[in-house]
C-alpha cells in the first residue's frame, strides 16, 4: 500500500477532476504489476497495473489508493476489469464518496472477490483532499499561502514585499499553482502587486484559475493576469451595484464579471466560494492580502495553510499576516494540526491543516475505527 500510495503522489493535482489514485499488484511476496491514474479518459490505476501483471494477476492480490469503481464513465468499471482479470482480493485505502462511482468494494465481495477497506485511508485521504471536499461538502479546499518574515510581516511599512523569499521557496510557489484549480486575490493586491498569477519555470505546470475579489470594481483591463495570454480564465467577483463600464471593459480584456452579493462592504466569500464550486473548481489557493487572509479566516472558509517563512525582522509597524479584528481569548484562536516543516534554501515552509476542517474530514471520510 506504501508503493500504491507513492505512485498516487506523482499525479496529485494533475488529475482534474479525477482523484489521484494508485495501485500495485502482488503474487507470491513480489510486486508484479505498478499503475497510476493520468488524467480523465485515460485508464485508471487498477487498469494499468492489471496490464502490467498480465497473467500474473490470477490468484495476486491488488492494493489500490481508492476504492475500485463500479460505473461507466468515459473507462469502463474498474470492477469489470479486476473480475476479469482473476485477482483474488482487493485491498482499497479508502472508499470512493462520488455516489456514481462508489460503492465497488462491495461489488466485488458479491462477486466472490474478498475486498477491505482502511488499509492507509488517512495517507489516502490526504492525497485527494480537494476531491474529497468538493464530494462531500461541494466546496473547493481552500489553502492560505503567504510569504512573511520571521516576525509575521509580509510588507515594509511603506508596501514593499517584493521580494521577501529566496529563488528556491518561489520556484516552490509555482509547482503549487500547477497543482491548484484556482488562485484568489484580493483587489489591493491585484493593484499594488500586478501579478500574472500563471505558472512559470515549471515543466507541465498548467496556469489556474484567476480569481480577483473586487468589491468596488478597481481592477483596470491592462493587468498583467488578462496581458498573459494564458489559456486559463479570470474571474472577477464584483457587488451587483458595481457600473456596467466596469463589467464591459474587463470583458474586452478577457475576463469574466461575477456579480455576488455583499457582506461586511466586501464581496461575501461564501457565496464566491460555492460559484467556484459549481465550476468544478476542487482546489483554492489564496494569495492576499492579509484583509482577504483575516476575511477567509473569520468566515471559517480556511482548510489548510501554507507559510514561507523568509529569514528577515521587519519591526512592529510593517504589514501583518492577517488583518482583522484581534482575539481576546487563545480559546478563539484558529488551531492547526498535523504540521510539516521544510527548508526551501534560506527559507522556511511551515504547512499544516485547520483543525476543524481535518477532523470534519475524518469524520466524513474515514472508516469508523
Amino acid at each position: 500500500m506504501r508503493e500504491a500510495l507513492r505512485l498516487a503522489r506523482r499525479e496529485r493535482g494533475r488529475t482534474h477532476p479525477n482523484p489521484a489514485v494508485g495501485a500495485v499488484v502482488v503474487s507470491g511476496g513480489a510486486v508484479v504489476g505498478r499503475g497510476f491514474h493520468r488524467g480523465p479518459g485515460t485508464p485508471h490505476a487498477e487498469v494499468e497495473a492489471l496490464r502490467e501483471a498480465g497473467s500474473r494477476a490470477r490468484g495476486a492480490r491488488l492494493y489500490v489508493t481508492l476504492e475500485p469503481c463500479r460505473h461507466s464513465g468515459r473507462t469502463p468499471p474498474c470492477t469489470e476489469a479486476i473480475q476479469s482479470s482473476g485477482v483474488a482480493r482487493v485491498t482499497a485505502a479508502i472508499r470512493d464518496p462520488n455516489p456514481q462511482a462508489g460503492g465497488g468494494a462491495d461489488v466485488l465481495t458479491r462477486q466472490g472477490i474478498p475486498t477491505d477497506v482502511g488499509d492507509g485511508a488517512s495517507e489516502a485521504l490526504e492525497i485527494n483532499l480537494p476531491f474529497f471536499s468538493w464530494m462531500v461538502r461541494r466546496r473547493p479546499w481552500i489553502t492560505m499561502k503567504e510569504a512573511l518574515s520571521v516576525d509575521g510581516r509580509v510588507a515594509t511599512r511603506s508596501g514593499e514585499s517584493r521580494y521577501l523569499t529566496g529563488q528556491q521557496a518561489r520556484r516552490h510557489v509555482h509547482r503549487l499553482r500547477g497543482r491548484v484549480d484556482a488562485i484568489v486575490v484580493g483587489s489591493g493586491t491585484a493593484i499594488a502587486d500586478d501579478p500574472s498569477l500563471n505558472v512559470r519555470g515549471i515543466a507541465g505546470g498548467r496556469d489556474p484559475v484567476r480569481v480577483v475579489l473586487d468589491t468596488r470594481g478597481r481592477l483596470l483591463p491592462t493587468a498583467r493576469m488578462l496581458q498573459t495570454g494564458s489559456p486559463s480564465p479570470t474571474l472577477v467577483y464584483t457587488a451587483s451595484e458595481t457600473p456596467v463600464t466596469f463589467e464591459r471593459s474587463l470583458y474586452q480584456a478577457g475576463a469574466e464579471v461575477v456579480r455576488v452579493t455583499t457582506l461586511g462592504g466586501h464581496v461575501d466569500l461564501r457565496e464566491v466560494v460555492a460559484d467556484l464550486g459549481e465550476r468544478g473548481l476542487l482546489s483554492l489557493v489564496v494569495e492576499g492580502g492579509p484583509t482577504v487572509h483575516g476575511a477567509f479566516l473569520a468566515a471559517g472558509l480556511y482548510d489548510s495553510l501554507q507559510l514561507y517563512w523568509a529569514p528577515l525582522l521587519l519591526g512592529g509597524e510593517a504589514v501583518p499576516s492577517v488583518a482583522g479584528a484581534p482575539l481576546d481569548a487563545l480559546a478563539d484562536a484558529w488551531h492547526l494540526t498535523r504540521p510539516r516543516v521544510r527548508r526551501l534554501g534560506v527559507d522556511v515552509l511551515y504547512e499544516a491543516y485547520l483543525a476543524t476542517s481535518w477532523e470534519e474530514m475524518k469524520t466524513r471520510c474515514l472508516p469508523a475505527s
